[in-house]
């Protein structure tokens, strides 16, 4: 039986790697299938891994609709058996509303992979609406880690190391950027909270020894 399922994580967790394996061992299979992203950090119409991996993808933009897709290309003969979309955190709410009846009226499996929440900790609209509809919502398991060690639950964005918490709710960027360059950063949920990233802290402390004690004092 067809399912939506909604496998989420922070940045730096796994998720376009996972997209691209989980395509290739349903293709693997004689499974046919279409690939789907939205503002991937190496450009349109690719979903790429921080590994190194890419693959070509459809680039969704907000006239993308999956249901009319799917239909054209099954009227051309082709049986899309599963849909794979990455960066799901960006499509509307309708558009998930689509893969919902894409799985519940043409028995496609479709598998989407995106971020929960925006760098103020806000539920992304798409995200907000797969949580509600998908048959099942996975976790991954590949654990980011804040710069403190911890388990990373958030994502900050930052401009020159520094977080912000004010901006369009979505700007592209990596967690490799520039000095200069919006960025992203994963943190736990308390220094998401202190608004303390990985160069702040340094900044504030020059050894991990004195920003704990620092940190243990403030609690």
């Amino acid at each position: 039986m067809a399912e939506l399922v909604f496998f989420s994580g922070t940045m730096d967790s796994g998720k376009s790697t996972l997209a691209l394996q989980m395509h290739h061992n349903h293709a693997a299979r004689g499974r046919d299938g279409v690939l789907f992203t939205r503002h991937d950090r190496a450009g349109a119409a690719t979903i790429s891994s921080r590994l190194g991996l890419t693959q070509q993808a459809h680039e969704v933009d907000d006239s993308t609709d999956f249901w009319s897709d799917v239909i054209s290309r099954r009227t051309r003969g082709r049986p899309v058996d599963y849909l794979i979309g990455d960066e799901a955190q960006f499509y509307t709410a309708d558009q998930v509303e689509q893969l919902a009846r894409v799985v519940d009226e043409l028995g496609v499996d479709v598998f989407v992979f995106g971020i929960s929440t925006d760098f103020r900790a806000r539920l992304f609209p798409g995200a907000a609406r797969l949580v509600e509809l998908a048959d099942r919502v996975e976790i991954l398991q590949v654990r980011a880690l804040c710069w403190c060690g911890a388990r990373a639950t958030h994502n900050a964005r930052t401009i020159g190391g520094t977080m912000v918490v004010e901006g369009a709710q979505v700007v592209v960027g990596d967690v490799e950027a520039g000095a200069d360059e919006v960025g992203y950063e994963v943190l736990c949920r308390r220094h998401h909270m202190r608004r303390m990233t990985a160069a702040t802290a340094r900044a504030s402390s020059p050894s991990p020894q004195m920003l704990t004690s620092a940190e243990e004092l403030s609690i």
